[in-house]
């Protein structure tokens, strides 16, 4: 008996294979399957930043391992998807393709495009939820409109959850007997090696923190999901604010490259409620954080400038000051004499990582202390996050802006000596990410300017050379902002 003509699967940022519609619906065609994955950096889409590549890297060469145990390979390809993902299907004589959906208006155009030549060959096209709860038009008030603060919309989206059962990963995904890769040439097909993807840092290398801390993969969110509901989720919903503690989930970047879904996290967490193993309020808390990233899956999707422009239009009307190049180097390097600003600057570019409440703190320095285009610090955390999500990002930068929806307000300015004193009151944070300060007494660790000489000389600090002075006083940055802020009116 002949075999079957194959299906095609098109990998995107759902690198996992257990509860992924995409890989089910593929496997339960019972057709050979070619699994496949473009990097794409041509057709107009935002690519991907440093962190994200390394890990990106990291993800497909797992993937690649998950799938060889099952029979099948993963081809990796590079270019414009537009046209490199028909150009894969006909090349294969795939049936049908499936992929799961993305929300982008970018994307949503792109795979529209692909999704129209294709079934005009005749093929049959597949798209699936695989990376939200919910969709978002499925989540919508009761006058129709799209939700613009996040309380109301988290309980409208809560009374309609129905989380589907699990998908177990197949246990086998037989590839296609015999490829036929003549074609590709005349097509200008080119499957290629990970590293030919060049998506990990050499000159310099500056991944070895990335290294130490992370295990990308689906094997790896899997064990961290597991340690977080065993581990820290116990102190959750009051352990969650400060940096010196690991009372967050650091599923973050699994969950941005799809190696876990929200519905997983979601089944873990309400067995776990079940049980009587963890106590409601830190379950409630955690699945809001989730609930967060929905809605700004929400915010993106009716809105798709999200990343560039004001949510809030009357924000057009702020005129940001002219760039400060110095002050924006100095909260890049983590040198702005703000010590948990600087601790939380440094942990992100040694890790590709940053404690979300100090997301909060460092983004309302640069933006409401040294009057710096929020757009501006949401690059910078495109780059260097591993978890750089394009809802979420946009959205976060967004809300500490005051110009998102269901923002803080734009008078809510961070005092960053206070928030050190609070979340970090020993110090142990700052001490772990400004070693030139791990000496100082924890009264002055925050604000190391205020400490006696004879304290500063016994740990080692010379304010302006062992650590540099502040960038600008708390007290006169704040009364600039406010009167900046008010002049919208």
């Amino acid at each position: 008996m002949s075999e079957l003509k194959p299906v095609a699967l098109w990998f995107r940022d759902d690198l996992r294979l257990a509860d992924q519609p995409a890989v089910h619906a593929a496997a339960a065609t019972g057709a050979p399957v070619f699994a496949f994955y473009i990097l794409d950096e041509t057709s107009g889409q935002r690519a991907l930043g440093g962190a994200s590549r390394w890990w990106l890297h990291n993800s497909l060469a797992a993937l690649k391992q998950d799938l060889a145990k099952r029979g099948c390979d993963l081809h990796l390809f590079r270019g414009d998807a537009r046209e490199l993902a028909p150009a894969i299907v006909e090349s294969v004589d795939a049936r049908a393709i499936f992929w799961t959906r993305r929300y982008g208006a970018h994307d949503i155009a792109f795979d529209t495009q692909i999704k129209a030549h294709l079934k005009e060959k005749g093929v049959d096209v597949h798209s699936s939820n695989g990376q939200l709860l919910l969709e978002p038009w499925q989540v919508k008030s009761k006058t129709g409109d799209p939700y613009r603060v996040f309380t109301p919309y988290w309980r409208a989206a809560r009374e309609g959850m129905a989380v589907p059962p699990h998908l177990s990963a197949p246990k086998k995904l037989p590839a296609p007997g015999k490829l036929n890769t003549a074609p590709w040439s005349k097509k200008n097909l080119a499957a290629t090696g990970l590293d030919n993807l060049q998506l990990l840092p050499h000159h310099p290398d500056w991944a070895g923190g990335l290294r130490e801390k992370w295990t990308p993969g689906e094997a790896g969110a899997q064990k961290r999901l597991a340690h977080f509901i065993d581990q820290a989720l116990k102190d959750y919903a009051t352990g969650r604010d400060f940096a010196d503690r690991q009372s967050t989930s650091l599923l973050s970047a699994h969950l941005r490259f799809g190696e876990i879904s929200p519905r997983q996290i979601w089944r873990a967490m309400q067995h776990a409620l079940e049980s009587g193993a963890i106590d409601p309020r830190n379950g409630d808390k955690f699945l809001a954080e989730v609930g967060w990233r929905e809605f700004s899956y929400h915010l993106l999707f009716y809105n798709p400038d999200l990343a560039i422009k004001n949510f809030n239009q009357r924000f057009d009307a702020f005129s940001w000051p002219h760039e400060n190049k110095a002050h924006l180097l100095a909260w890049q390097r983590g040198l702005t004499g703000y010590p948990i600003v600087d601790a939380g600057m440094r942990e992100l570019w040694q890790t590709g990582y940053m404690h979300n409440r100090v997301r909060m703190i460092a983004a309302s320095f640069l933006i409401k202390h040294l009057m710096i285009d929020w757009r501006t610090g949401e690059k910078w955390f495109w780059d260097t996050l591993c978890d750089a999500d394009p809802a979420n990002n946009a959205a976060s930068w967004q809300w500490v802006a005051g110009s998102g929806a269901d923002a803080s307000p734009y008078f809510r300015i961070f005092n960053p000596i206070i928030q050190g004193e609070k979340f970090d009151p020993v110090g142990n944070y700052v001490r772990k990410y400004v070693p030139e300060l791990k000496k100082l007494d924890s009264k002055f660790i925050h604000k190391p300017w205020m400490a006696p000489a004879e304290t500063l000389r016994a740990a080692g600090v010379t304010l302006g050379n062992s650590y540099p002075h502040s960038v600008v006083d708390h007290g006169a940055a704040r009364e600039r902002a406010l009167a900046a802020f008010a002049s919208m009116k």
